[in-house]
């Protein structure tokens, strides 16, 4: 098994951990966020409601970036604006910037909306904050494809969220998607409501499962990866 190297990264608002097992690997990662935010950042200058709308953004420009298309494409899929999507496009671009050059192991943890390639099994915590369920992690075994883990919470972090969850976490294929599943999962746990109602807001094709924690309650929907207890140390979450 390779040594993986792991590197914090950031660049404005973007504030990621890279890991890889080649230092080529993570160049590729921040050469691909610097361009991408470029992309985005030239958009927004030319329109900036692009980026406080939370509602669907309706794309008039015929040459926007394709991040930008993405953005747009994953978030008005849950009734949201483009920036839901920003943390989880810039991790999936960076991961596939990173298999361009070679790379079969490729984490981009994008504080807490993660793309994932992985050729090794590895585990993947998930933080909660201040509820007491701790400690766990997926199990994800060795993969060729890549795979998005986005979590949003209405206590943790200073991301927008209509919601009370301390994390709500959503699986999908596509990063962008998953990031955008996630706010809107976030926003649907509300408090004294039934945690497995709050699925319904995520419930579309592409959605592979989701799990919510509240306080001292925890529901899981869909598939997911097998659920273990793993230690999930502060050194490890991707914060400024």
């Amino acid at each position: 098994m390779s040594e993986t190297l792991r590197e914090h990264f950031q660049l404005k608002e973007t504030i990621v951990t890279i890991s890889a097992h080649k230092v080529e690997h993570i160049k590729a990662a921040k050469d691909s966020i610097r361009e991408q935010r470029r992309f985005l950042e030239d958009f927004i200058s030319a329109d900036p409601f692009f980026m406080i709308t939370l509602e669907p953004y309706d794309l008039q420009a015929d040459d926007a970036p394709e991040i930008v298309r993405q953005m747009i494409g994953s978030s008005s899929v849950f009734g949201l604006g483009p920036m839901a999507a920003v943390a989880g496009v810039i991790a999936k671009y960076a991961v596939e910037a990173m298999m361009d050059v070679g790379a079969t192991y490729a984490v981009v943890d994008n504080g807490g909306d993660i793309s994932i390639l992985n050729d090794q099994p590895i585990a993947v915590g998930i933080y909660a904050g201040p509820s007491p369920i701790r400690d766990l992690a997926f199990e994800l075994p060795a993969r060729k494809t890549p795979l998005g883990i986005a979590t949003s919470s209405g206590t943790v972090g200073p991301s927008i969220s209509f919601g009370c969850a301390d994390a709500a976490t959503v699986i999908s294929q596509d990063p962008a998607l998953a990031d955008a599943a996630a706010t809107a999962l976030g926003n649907a746990v509300q408090p004294g409501g039934r945690l497995e109602e709050c699925f319904r807001a995520i419930d579309r094709p592409g959605i592979e499962g989701a799990l919510v924690i509240r306080g001292e309650e925890m529901a899981m929907w869909g598939e997911l990866p097998v659920l273990r207890r793993a230690r999930v140390g502060a050194e490890r979450i991707t914060k400024g």
